[in-house]
This record gives C-alpha cells, structure tokens and sequence, in this order.
C-alpha cells in the first residue's frame, strides 16, 4: 500500500490555507480525514482532492464572462433578453 498521510500543518501548506481552517473542517466533519490514536488528524491525498474539489466555484450557466448578474429581477431580465 502506498499512500501518503499528511498532518494538517503540512495538508494546510499545500491547500495554501491555514491549518486551523483545515483542524475546522475537520473537527465538524466539513472535510474528509482520518483520525489515529487518540484524535490526531490526517489527511491522504484523496482527502486533499476532495477539500479543493468542494471549493471549486463554477460560473453561473445563466451569465456570461461579461455580464453581471445580481438578485431576482436581473434574472428576469436575462431570460427575457
């Protein structure tokens, strides 16, 4: 089995976030872990995937890279333009 196991001071450096977003995250159960002995926190790379996966932000289908949309009448207007 090879897999690589991070602590979250280390995961943290390579999300580029801090370790206590991560420690967060984790103590609530927002983000995939694993947990060894009494409670320490690990992370593996799927983990790791996973975290920025769930953050990854996608554009809206209904606007374009120059169109700017903002609350529930501009959404009118767009299906009617």
């Amino acid at each position: 089995m090879k897999r690589e196991f991070y602590e979250p001071q280390q995961a943290a450096e390579l999300l580029h976030c801090s370790e206590s977003w991560l420690r967060t995250g984790a103590a609530t159960c927002e983000f995939p872990h694993l947990k060894w002995g009494k409670g320490k926190i690990v992370f593996t790379d799927e983990h790791l995937e996973e975290i920025a996966k769930s953050r990854e932000v996608l554009p809206h289908p209904l606007t374009t890279p120059h169109q700017r949309l903002i609350g529930s009448r501009a959404d009118a207007r767009a299906r009617y333009s």
